[in-house]
Parts: structure tokens; C-alpha cells; sequence
């Protein structure tokens, strides 16, 4: 897979070189910064303008690019070992994926679930997620119900983040096993996953402002959570 821009290429020759298959540069590169790359031992090749801009589909690459081997997903026997998942229900943005990976791995979140997408774009959530996804534990399961049911046999407290949920900042069960689930960004949960909750959180509003961006609301219930349940 590739993945593009100077932060992220540099996250993974800092912390992840055993990934890298190629260097591409569209850009020259100051020679200290050269040698690290050199030292890798693999190709570096550079790129004319044009096929630095199709390798990034018209994105900000700024001139660094990096093919790497596909990092390994989880389990779902690691995953029933944390101690608190975030479940993501059916979202399909992977800029939102990415950040609440990001913010999750920040929190300290044990793992990250990905539901209902065949099709997930594991470059683009690495990209905007500055490579935590590298780090994080990433499971991507298709069916959110056997999910649940397999979640709740381990003893995880299934809470949903819901706008009728009760307060979070109100909320003060401690509860040693949680899976936060947050739904999809226009529709929410789905009502399948409604039915088999635990609990429902919300986070409660001034000025009658009635929505939040997923990927901000998950990193506020997760910092909320994080502190009951530790």
C-alpha cells in the first residue's frame, strides 16, 4: 500500500521501518534526512510531478511517499482481552475513522472495532491518524450483532452513544469492561444495536446546538469514560 505526506512518512521510518518496501520522493530531500531513508536498504525512487499526483489522488503528499507492507489486523481473541473497545457502527468516513483512532490511541483506548464496511481503506485511515492505526489494535468485523453477543459473553458493558442517553457527565457506574459503540455519521445507531445496549450516553449541549462531529464526540465520551472506569 502507499501512503503519503511528510508526518506520517517520517512516523513510520522512526517507528515502523520494517514495514517500508519503497522510498519515493517528489521532492529533493536535505542529505541527513537522505541517509536515514538510505539506510533502510531499500529502493528510493523518484517521482515526476504528475505520478507523485495520481499516487495521492490530487492530495497534499508533500513529496513523500512510502510503499509499505499491509500491517496485520487483530483479532477478535485479542480484542475480547482489553479492558475498553470503541465499536464503530457502520461508519463510512475513514477521515472520521482515522481521527477517532487517533484521539482513541491518545486516551488510552485498548482497541478499535470497525463495522459493517467490506471495503476498508486501511491507507487512508493510517494517513489521518498521523499512523497511530499502526499502533492501535484494529479489527474490522462485518456483523456488529454477533459482535455485541460475543462482547457481552466476555463480560463488556455494552454502552452507546445515543442522544437520549443519559448525561455522560452524569453517568458514574464503574464498569471494568467497556465497548463504547458510536453509529453511523448521519443515522446513528442502528436499531438492532439500540435493543442490545447496556447503556445509553449522551453529551449534553448549550446554546441548542444539537450535533457534534463523530469523531469529537467519541474522543469526549471516551475521556469521560476512560475516568470512571480507571
Amino acid at each position: 500500500m502507499i501512503i503519503y505526506g511528510k508526518q506520517i512518512v517520517l512516523f513510520v521510518l522512526e517507528n515502523h521501518a520494517d514495514l517500508v518496501e519503497e522510498v519515493m520522493f517528489a521532492k529533493e530531500v536535505d542529505s541527513k534526512l537522505f541517509t536515514k531513508f538510505a539506510k533502510l536498504n531499500k529502493p528510493i525512487i523518484k517521482l515526476d510531478n504528475k505520478k507523485a499526483q495520481g499516487l495521492a489522488h490530487g492530495g497534499n503528499h508533500q513529496g513523500f511517499f512510502l510503499k509499505i507492507s499491509q500491517p496485520n489486523f487483530a483479532t477478535l481473541s485479542d480484542i475480547k482481552k482489553s479492558k475498553f473497545l470503541v465499536v464503530l457502527d457502520g461508519l463510512t468516513d475513514m477521515g472520521n475513522i482515522g481521527a477517532i483512532v487517533r484521539s482513541s490511541y491518545a486516551l488510552g483506548v485498548d482497541a478499535i472495532v470497525v463495522t459493517g464496511i467490506r471495503d476498508l481503506k486501511l491507507e487512508q485511515i493510517i494517513r489521518t491518524s498521523s499512523g497511530t492505526a499502526l499502533d492501535m489494535p484494529l479489527l474490522s468485523h462485518f456483523d456488529i450483532s454477533d459482535l455485541i453477543n460475543q462482547l457481552k459473553f466476555e463480560n463488556f458493558s455494552i454502552i452507546g452513544a445515543d442522544m437520549d442517553g443519559e448525561n455522560i457527565k452524569e453517568f458514574k457506574q464503574n464498569l471494568p469492561k467497556i465497548a463504547l459503540v458510536v453509529g453511523n455519521e448521519g443515522s446513528g445507531l442502528n436499531n438492532k444495536v439500540i435493543k442490545k445496549l447496556d447503556h445509553k450516553v449522551s453529551i449534553k449541549m448549550s446554546r441548542g446546538f444539537d450535533s457534534l462531529n463523530v469523531s469529537v464526540a467519541t474522543a469526549i465520551l471516551v475521556h469521560q469514560l476512560k475516568g470512571i472506569s480507571n
